[in-house]
């Protein structure tokens, strides 16, 4: 349910944000940009894009710091400048989702936006370093540092990463970065998709570090990073392990589609997340109801757009991947945009809520 965004607090420094938490006299719904959250809880608006800027920046450590408000074109600019990037790929769902605005850090962290590189870098959970939060009784919590050693005990860092506001406000980030590699390489191939799975599996399981594999309309595609030697010799590698035709191009426009499910249509829109080994059995379980798919992570990651369902297809998706995975609906109506948690996992997560936010007051009842 979306929450009441009349008159939203808008604070500036992270002492404001912890004095408008402390006194709340009810809940608070919170939004970085308003650009990538599925759900929202009731009450107050809370929006933290004033919290805004470039803190520290040492492309010789590969290493940044930014408030939570800070814009990922901004961030993405600069680090751009110095050859050097998020290497987890934040999407880009604003196209998808119909929405305005300006994507931000902490609106990456709070929902571990990850895309294609994921296969091979890791989410955006594991390039995040660093955190400043305030709780849910106003206390300005702190961990990790500035480099990965100073990550000790509970790691708060990851526990922040995918919590979606529930457990704190987040108010500042710090990123471990990646250099841009010298050379990149996509390979597309036209197959089915049984066929063009077991292709992108086999490739994710062979050594020639593939950064990028997924399946839709383009077909079957491979992305291969590094210095220009190694990949030349590993493309040569892949399509001699692989068999078939395989058509090299360079550039990224195939993967910046990838990575925000573009290209899907109308409908509800789903983010599925699934062994790779279930990914055919999940789309199959819609046999007959118009929809469109796109295959991330070899298939792990699926993105699937619904047709014609009073109940965006929440009992067919969730089904086919009860056991296997887990399903969100990121556009449409008819269906809670994240499915009930297992008995075990709903109880960790109320313990943890209680810990954090014990008056219960942000984005309450957005997972449960």
């Amino acid at each position: 349910m979306m929450g009441a965004f009349d008159a939203p607090l808008r604070p500036q420094t992270e002492a404001e944000v912890a004095e408008m938490v402390r006194s709340a006299t009810g809940p608070l719904s919170l939004r970085g940009g308003g650009t990538r959250g599925v759900a929202y809880g009731v009450g107050q608006g809370l929006e933290t894009a004033g919290l805004s800027g470039i803190t520290l920046y040492e492309p010789g450590a590969l290493t940044l710091v930014a408030g939570a408000g800070t814009p990922l074109a901004e961030v993405q600019a600069v680090l751009a400048a110095q050859r050097q990037r998020l290497a987890f790929e934040p999407p880009d769902l604003r196209a998808v989702l119909g929405r305005q605005g300006v994507s931000t850090l902490g609106g990456v962290v709070a929902t571990n936006a990850s895309g294609p590189r994921r296969v091979q870098a890791g989410a955006a959970r594991d390039h995040l370093i660093g955190v400043r939060f305030v709780d849910g009784m106003g206390t300005v919590v702190k961990s990790g540092g500035r480099v990965m050693k100073n990550v000790t005990g509970l790691d708060l860092v990851k526990l922040m990463a995918g919590s979606h506001g529930t457990l704190g406000v987040i108010t500042q980030v710090a990123f471990k970065l990646q250099a841009v590699p010298e050379c990149a390489v996509s390979l597309q191939t036209d197959v089915p998709l049984g066929a063009g799975l077991a292709l992108l599996r086999r490739a994710l399981g062979s050594p020639f570090e593939v950064s990028g594999a997924a399946y839709g309309t383009f077909g079957a595609a491979l992305r291969v990073e590094g210095m220009e030697a190694s990949v030349r010799y590993r493309v040569a590698a892949l399509k001699a392990l692989l068999g078939g035709d395989w058509v090299e191009s360079a550039g990224d426009a195939l993967w910046l589609g990838v990575r925000g499910g573009h290209g899907l249509g109308e409908g509800a829109l789903w983010r599925v997340s699934c062994k790779p080994t279930a990914a055919e059995g999940v789309v199959a379980a819609l046999a007959g109801v118009t929809h469109q798919a796109v295959f991330d992570w070899g298939g792990g990651l699926i993105w699937i757009a619904v047709q014609g369902l009073a109940d965006a297809g929440a009992g067919l998706i969730r089904g086919a991947v009860a056991g296997v995975g887990h399903a969100t609906l990121l556009r449409g109506t008819g269906a809670a945009a994240f499915a009930p948690e297992a008995a075990g996992v709903a109880a960790l997560s109320r313990a943890l809520r209680a810990k954090f936010d014990p008056k219960g007051i942000l984005n309450a009842g957005i997972m449960g």
